[in-house]
């Protein structure tokens, strides 16, 4: 392949994953070309390329801008409808009989009397008696169950971790994170002013040793960890490094965000951080991921000392959940519908995960049989913005490794490909086609 196709194949990369918006100007040629240390003649090219392919457009005058990204070009491989390429991006899991389960509570919900009152007003930051009691067993895993005067409510787990980090972390404040993490968490503390600072990971996730001289060599205000199915890795720290950061909490005087949103699907998980070291953890969840992200409710387990800072962050931001969908979560979690598709959805991602170890056999892949997504680091001589372009025109979505980066301008020789959303012959297919591209290299 053509140097300048490469590089604007990594141009058309951070455009799909959103590292260059709509309107964000590039730089003049001549200054792109100083960047990526090539000559100003294969920097014009690579303008002119951009230009084709519909991703950026030139202003006489002014510059050129990125517009919105066009749909995914070349054949795809493609849904049901013919139309669609195969999205290996989003990560919503489905699965038969779903919507059938949960269409029972929202036909009794829709009774007059029983409506009127889930639509009256917003729900409060704590819900409802009926309400926290139901998000027990949900919340709940082995050894452990919160309690439900702990249980405040967000509108989606997104809401809750804000509402947390709001509580725990002043503007200008500095939160210790996984040096690869949830993307949205960099929007999240970006509005509220907050600092990210990355901590390196092994096997289990965080190391103990990396918070700690991150916290010495400046205090950090609070600390965002993933310890069960971390996104991207798939990694699930065990009880002893749990018990590690449980006693590192403590002794730092520092509060843990615990994000449990994929912890559901891994039932011989150990217990929590919150399980742990209940006054130093707050622990959110959410329901986007058991059931739907169309109607859903976040969680937060909150310790007794930071409940009324939590619930005013919840209620300031205006990120408490809607009466409606929490009314909708209290029915799911009292009749079996969370139960029944969070069992149906262990047996999925299973499922999904077999196929992976068949069509990716041979490869650096970071996964487990519990996770609805995996690592894969890339042979040589991919690099993870070109392998996502080129999978793009292949019809296939995947997010490069840098999506996931705490510090800016990291780049990781990786991608996650996430396995929820297609069906599952098509999903065979897709990771089929990105075997095969892999092996035939960037040419």
């Amino acid at each position: 392949m053509e140097e300048y196709r490469r590089i604007a194949d990594r141009v058309e990369a951070a455009v799909r994953d959103g590292r260059l918006r709509p309107g964000d100007r590039l730089p003049p040629q001549r200054v792109f070309a100083r960047r990526h240390g090539i000559a100003n003649s294969t920097a014009i090219r690579v303008y002119g390329e951009l230009a084709r392919r519909g991703l950026v457009v030139g202003e006489v005058g002014r510059g050129t801008f990125v517009r919105a990204a066009p749909p995914l070009p070349g054949p795809a491989l493609v849904e049901a409808s013919g139309t669609a390429p195969v999205d290996l991006q989003l990560n919503y899991p489905v699965v038969d009989g779903q919507q059938e389960r949960m269409a029972r509570a929202l036909t009794a919900l829709a009774r007059p009397g029983v409506l009127a009152g889930a639509l009256a007003r917003p729900a409060a930051a704590d819900g409802t008696p009926e309400a926290r009691d139901a998000a027990v067993p949900v919340l709940a895993g082995p050894g452990w169950a919160p309690d439900p005067g702990s249980v405040l409510f967000a509108g989606s787990g997104r809401r809750a971790v804000a509402a947390a980090l709001s509580a725990l972390v002043p503007p200008g404040g500095r939160l210790g994170v996984e040096e690869l993490t949830y993307p949205p968490l960099r929007a999240v503390a970006e509005r509220l002013g907050i600092r990210l600072v990355p901590l390196a990971l092994d096997t289990e996730g965080v190391r103990p040793e990396a918070l700690a001289a991150a916290h010495r060599a400046a205090p950090l205000a609070a600390v965002y960890l993933q310890p069960t199915l971390h996104n991207p890795l798939a990694a699930t720290a065990g009880e002893e490094r749990r018990d590690a950061l449980a006693e590192l909490l403590r002794r730092l005087d520092l509060t843990a965000v615990e994000d449990a949103t994929w912890a559901f699907l891994d039932p011989g998980a150990p217990a929590p951080l919150a399980a742990r070291a209940p006054e130093r953890v707050v622990l959110v969840d959410s329901l986007s991921k058991r059931l739907a992200p169309g109607l859903t409710v976040g969680y937060l387990v909150v310790p007794g000392r930071l409940r009324a800072a939590v619930a005013e962050a919840l209620r300031s931001g205006a990120w408490t959940a809607d009466g409606f969908a929490l009314a909708a979560a209290t029915r799911w979690a009292g009749d079996g519908t969370v139960a029944e598709t969070v069992a149906a959805k262990r047996a999925d991602a299973a499922a999904r995960h077999a196929l992976v170890l068949r069509r990716l056999a041979g490869q650096a892949l970071r996964t487990s049989p519990h996770a609805y997504f995996c690592w894969w680091e890339l042979p040589a001589p991919w690099r993870a913005e070109t392998f996502a372009a080129a999978a793009a025109r292949a019809g296939v979505a995947v997010t490069p490794g840098s999506a996931f980066a705490a510090a800016p301008g990291a780049a990781p020789g990786a991608v996650r490909v996430g396995l929820a959303s297609p069906p599952h012959a098509v999903l065979d297919a897709a990771l089929a086609r990105l075997a095969a591209l892999a092996e035939a290299g960037p040419g």
